[in-house]
């Protein structure tokens, strides 16, 4: 499965930048459906195209092993 490190990326731009950063202006800055960003951030699991993982890299400036990784899914669910 691929997990989405969007939140993580999130709070480091705001830790960076020292301001609050929301969806909205993600979505404004990239031209994603805020709807798009808030399913990549909360819904595990959820299939986003090539187009908007690369505007997410190029929005964060982090290529795109930074912005979501391969995770093992038996690891995980020996976890639970």
């Amino acid at each position: 499965m691929i997990r989405f490190r969007l939140k993580e990326l999130i709070a480091d731009k705001e830790f960076k930048e020292n301001r609050r950063i929301t969806i909205d202006e993600i979505a404004t800055s990239t031209g994603i459906n805020r709807s798009t960003i808030s399913k990549i951030a909360n819904h595990r699991g959820y299939n986003a195209t090539t187009d908007v993982l690369a505007k997410l890299c190029k929005y964060f400036s982090v290529p795109l092993n930074e912005l979501a990784e391969l995770v093992d899914t038996d690891s995980v669910n020996e976890n639970l």
